[in-house]
């Protein structure tokens, strides 16, 4: 095998050049550096293959979003029902209050167990 010889140096001007990436990332990205578990990487690596392409980045940011989106729609879901649910709050009515006893845990009578 013929070894191939590095081409002699050009003069080469950088003096207009900046420093960064070539291609500007797409707006509201930001390029991070993260640590998964391998078996993370492997699942969405074998969707990509199952898919027939893709990008398995592309996947994990997906999921991702969709866990935030349901996670702040189980938030706001919970919210409403707790404003919904506050005027039957038996604690903050006088007349119920008066009647409420509280029950010990486990068969009413039955002597509890030693700790």
């Amino acid at each position: 095998m013929k070894k191939v010889a590095a081409e002699k140096y050009r003069n080469i001007d950088f003096s207009s050049a900046r420093r960064g990436a070539v291609v500007r990332p797409e707006p509201g990205k930001t390029k991070i550096s993260i640590r998964l578990d391998n078996a993370v990487l492997q699942h969405f690596r074998r969707l990509v293959d199952k898919a027939g392409g893709g990008n398995y980045q592309t996947l994990i940011n997906d999921a991702l979003l969709e866990h935030v989106r349901r996670r702040s729609t189980l938030e706001a879901v919970r919210a409403v029902v707790r404003e919904e649910m506050a005027p039957y709050d038996p604690a903050s009515r006088s007349r119920w209050s008066a009647k409420i006893q509280r029950v010990p845990r486990g068969i009413a009578g039955a002597p509890r167990p030693a700790r």
